[in-house]
């Protein structure tokens, strides 16, 4: 397909708007690792180093800095700050661990959500970072060491067979599922992200994101929060997978508040209908707040 961005023209109100952000760069975004630092002493330090910054007006621990590569800086050497997209930290509030809970990251490497998480945690409980490949977990673990997290605990295995063996045998309070995908919501990051892009790898990664998403609801105690999220626009791997699981296991959607502007997800695609409740998750487009693309839905996990 020589334009994947043209499928999504009839989801999309202000498409041209949309087509003209998707083509723009997207702004360097650090996020205040609270473990090591406050917003304060982080925005002082870069007062001090005199690096211009603007903090995001809805995630105040989020700074926009006027700098190419914030990983030369010494607050992020030094572990006060994180590189993150700031639509990256959107299933992190979703999800709203609790310090000393079970929390489950199936998909976690290089860290970002990780590192989140821990932070939301204030560094207690038990954090379950877990990854398949090998190379992506050793910056995992390096961005854990820098970070000073103590409560993370590094595991290597397919998340579509995760077991809770080595963790107890106890299911986890909260799990947050940011799956693989076709990253689709980085092309102002990644701007060559299509050259390679088919339908046929959107439809082979979805059935990957259902395996992740039932497992993750399999090893959540009732009662318990499942949040997924991937950074691609499709159908396919967004609300098609909801509705899956849905249709395979005993949870809800949950409604939740944003402070994005957001639409809905979507209930019909090429001729498919999904369940009505899909409409609960979030679409994040680019040109809506001048972000990345993202989806995130919340589950709720029933007996």
């Amino acid at each position: 397909m020589d334009d994947p961005l043209a499928r999504y023209e009839p989801l999309i109100d202000d498409y041209e708007q949309f087509r003209a952000t998707c083509a723009e760069p997207l702004p360097q975004v650090v996020r205040v690792n609270t473990v090591k630092a406050t917003t304060d002493r982080a925005t002082a330090a870069l007062d001090d180093a005199g690096i211009a910054y603007e903090q995001a007006d809805w995630y105040g621990e989020l700074l926009r800095l006027e700098l190419e590569k914030p990983g030369n800086t010494w607050p992020y050497v030094h572990g006060w700050l994180y590189g993150q997209e700031e639509v990256s930290a959107i299933p992190g509030l979703v999800c709203d661990p609790q310090p000393g809970e079970r929390v489950l990251d199936p998909c976690a490497a290089p860290g970002s959500k990780t590192t989140h998480l821990a932070a939301l945690m204030d560094d207690t409980g038990l954090l379950v970072a877990n990854d398949s490949n090998l190379g992506r977990l050793s910056a995992l673990r390096s961005n854990t060491e820098r970070c000073g997290l103590t409560n993370v605990a590094v595991a290597k295995s397919d998340a579509r067979n995760f077991s809770l063996k080595p963790f107890g045998g106890e299911q986890f309070d909260r799990v947050l599922a940011d799956v693989p995908c076709s990253c689709e919501g980085t092309v102002r990051k990644n701007p060559d992200i299509f050259d390679e892009w088919t339908l046929d790898h959107v439809h082979g990664i979805a059935g990957i994101q259902k395996g992740v998403l039932s497992r993750s609801i399999e090893v959540t105690e009732p009662g318990g929060t499942v949040v997924y999220s991937t950074c691609t626009f499709a159908p396919e791997e967004n609300e098609a997978v909801l509705d899956h699981v849905l249709g395979e296991h005993d949870v809800s959607l949950v409604e939740y508040d944003l402070p994005l502007e957001t639409r809905p997800g979507v209930t019909e695609w090429d001729g498919v209908e999904f369940d009505g409740s899909v409409r609960k998750a979030k679409r994040v487009y680019p040109h809506l707040n001048d972000t990345g693309g993202f989806f995130c839905a919340k589950l709720e996990v029933h007996a």
